[in-house]
């Protein structure tokens, strides 16, 4: 981590913010060892608001205790990975479909601008980037839906599998001229200008399904 974070009342929330991000991005890996002391030094704290940041990101799921290693980044299993996708069809495919009939000029070409960045961010080699950028893309779509309760849902799960998209993500990207990582945004945005929900909602069900399959042969392997 390159931040520290400067005393204040607050200093927990900032120290867990901090680390929230460093697993977000995929800095602390599955089974990366939260050592207290470490994260201390790392971030220029005394042990007590990173002991409690750390208490807050096991209550969260975001990490795990495991005998004798202590609090570590929550591993990734396919059984937990089928779980969580097979929600994220349920919310995401009726939220596309609700999204896509009622969705707006405005709001089309601003998926638009998240897709030429999404694309970027694949150029660059960029995983991060690449998945903010496309859950941006799919936030307006889903926004459209006007449903503000099922977007917080949807964007709370993102945050629970982000370890595995970025699985997905890193694999893809290593297939030179794999079209996986973007090739259903494009029809996503067809069917959007279309107003076409029940195509939109067919391909969120195969982007997700095909997530799905290439993220767990990828938990296989390991």
């Amino acid at each position: 981590m390159s931040k520290r974070v400067e005393p204040s009342p607050s200093l927990t929330d900032k120290v867990y913010t901090v680390l929230h991000e460093a697993i977000m991005s995929g800095e602390y890996p599955a089974g990366y060892r939260l050592r207290i002391r470490d994260l201390a030094a790392e971030v220029g704290t005394s042990v007590m608001p990173v002991r409690e940041a750390i208490r807050r990101l096991e209550e969260a799921g975001f990490a795990e205790r495991v005998p004798h290693k202590g609090s570590v980044v929550k591993g990734q299993h396919p059984a937990d990975l089928l779980h969580v996708y097979d929600t994220r069809r349920i919310l995401e495919v009726e939220a596309a479909r609700r999204g896509a009939a009622l969705i707006g000029e405005p709001d089309i070409a601003r998926m638009r601008e998240e897709f030429e960045l999404m694309r970027q961010a694949i150029i660059d080699g960029d995983v991060t980037p690449y998945l903010d950028h496309d859950e941006a893309l799919l936030t307006i779509l889903y926004e459209a839906a006007g449903n503000p309760v099922l977007v917080n849902t949807i964007r709370t799960l993102w945050q629970h599998c982000r370890a595995y998209k970025i699985v997905g993500a890193r694999a893809a990207l290593g297939i030179p001229g794999d079209d996986a990582l973007w090739r259903h945004q494009e029809r996503l945005l067809e069917a959007a200008h279309e107003r076409d929900a029940e195509a939109a909602a067919i391909i969120n069900n195969e982007s997700l399904e095909e997530a799905t399959d290439r993220i767990k042969a990828q938990l296989v392997q390991r």
